[in-house]
């Protein structure tokens, strides 16, 4: 099996809590009214998705470790 890649931005706190908080929102807008689901629940999801990414973006130290 091939060793996996790893960043450091993975292992910092805010960047895990980030993830944890989509998790959270895929949760809560699974509830939602099916008419909502390209509306609101859409708009969450990608609000959510984008505090991860942005972070993971503009980390300074984007070294690999493997």
């Amino acid at each position: 099996m091939a060793d996996e890649v790893t960043f450091n931005f993975e292992k910092l706190s805010v960047y895990q809590k980030s993830l944890d908080f989509v998790d959270q929102v895929y949760l809560l807008v699974k509830d939602f009214p099916k008419e909502e689901l390209y509306g609101l629940s859409s708009q969450y999801k990608r609000a959510a998705l984008s505090i991860s990414l942005n972070y993971r973006r503009r980390s300074r130290k984007f070294r690999c470790t493997i």
